[in-house]
């Protein structure tokens, strides 16, 4: 069913984004990110007419799940990095501000 078969690549995509955060590696992390996004894109383009039988709604169950599962995981390691992130533009954008303010010019 095309329908399970795009869940069952959302989960391969979200498990590849787990890799990918748990090895720091952010740019393949927002590559994988963006496929994602596209896949959901194509599940809400078919809509909810779609009728599962017992065994199709189970497997999009477990997808699902095992989907949200990944997220927290890809969360938990992002939320430090994107905090420690934040401070860095906080900081710079101070370090800008006194420069100006005291006339020492322009920062590298």
């Amino acid at each position: 069913m095309e329908m399970i078969k795009t869940y069952e690549c959302i989960l391969t995509v979200t498990g590849e984004m787990l890799e990918a955060a748990r090895a720091a590696d952010w740019d393949r992390l927002v590559e994988r990110e963006g496929r994602c996004r596209m896949l959901v894109e194509q599940l809400k383009a078919t809509g909810d007419h779609v009728v599962l039988d017992d065994s199709a709604r189970r497997r999009k169950t477990e997808i699902i799940r095992q989907v949200l599962s990944d997220d927290a995981a890809i969360r938990d390691l992002t939320q430090p990095w994107m905090a420690r992130l934040q401070q860095l533009i906080s900081s710079a954008g101070r370090e800008r501000q006194l420069h100006a303010a005291y006339g020492l010019g322009p920062t590298g």
